[in-house]
């Protein structure tokens, strides 16, 4: 699933493309996305695309009375084409931008399409925690907020509902920076492995948006291409191999029904 970094190079991206772009039309060719396209969509024409912004793995594109909520699904992508570029099979909505279209491709239709005029308190964003790469996530707050807080560091780092975006793959590279067991208790994390783990995401994140985010399966940035960054992984699929740091075999096991990638050598349980 495409995750914070993909989301934010998908929407740097688009934005050349799209902000300023009046709507002349919408065309949904399949509403059966993880919620049915809604009947709002369809009626978008005239209204001006101001900006896109980005809230966790949501892509929301100000039209200045309300927004369109997208999200890339399991499989998504959005790609900036010209306008009459014939549909293949996948193609589900095209957003008309005059000489121009934004469409919507999605394999697997876990993606979504929808409209609100409430952004701030729409149900899907309404609840999402703080968000990574802001100055909210210092090492005082993240140490605040694993107070009492029992859970795996790695799947409190997954729960959208403390820190949004951060996904399997980039929890298990902060930590691995960080140097940080997977598996520690989130209350145990002290004020100065807070500020090491702070720093590490936000790290992580900002190189693998610089990368063009990761291409595992199907993820194409705006322009077609591919992202590289998991040709930079420090642990997460490599499994057996030596780690780049220090030499001992990364380890895989399952957290949360997700496989955990660390290095026993530099991510120690104390």
């Amino acid at each position: 699933m495409p995750e914070l970094p993909e989301v934010e190079v998908t929407r740097r991206g688009l934005t050349p493309h799209v902000a300023g772009r009046v709507i002349s039309g919408v065309t949904v060719r399949d509403a059966r996305l993880r919620w049915p396209v809604p009947k709002d969509v369809y009626a978008l024409a005239g209204r001006t695309v101001r900006a896109i912004r980005r809230r966790g793995k949501y892509l929301l594109l100000d039209c200045g009375d309300g927004h369109l909520i997208m999200h890339l699904g399991m499989s998504g992508s959005l790609r900036v084409l010209a306008s009459g570029t014939p549909a293949q099979k996948h193609d589900h909505f095209d957003l008309l931008l005059g000489d121009r279209l934004l469409r919507l491709r999605d394999p697997r239709r876990f993606g979504a399409v929808l409209w609100t005029d409430h952004v701030e308190n729409h149900p899907l964003l309404v609840h999402l925690g703080i968000e990574p790469l802001s100055r909210s996530l210092d090492p005082q707050r993240l140490y605040q907020i694993t107070r009492g807080r029992r859970t795996p560091i790695k799947q409190f780092l997954m729960d959208g509902r403390r820190i949004v975006g951060v996904g399997n793959i980039y929890a298990a590279e902060s930590l691995f920076r960080a140097g940080i067991h997977p598996r520690m208790p989130a209350r145990r994390l002290s004020l100065e492995k807070s500020a090491k783990l702070a720093a590490a995401i936000k790290r992580t994140l900002r190189d693998a948006i610089r990368a063009g985010g990761s291409s595992l399966r199907d993820f194409v940035g705006a322009d077609g291409n591919a992202g590289y960054f998991q040709s930079r992984y420090w642990v997460y699929g490599r499994a057996g191999q030596k780690c780049r740091r220090c030499g001992t075999t990364v380890r895989k096991i399952q957290q949360g029904q997700r496989s955990t990638f660390f290095c026993p050598g530099c991510q120690r349980l104390r």
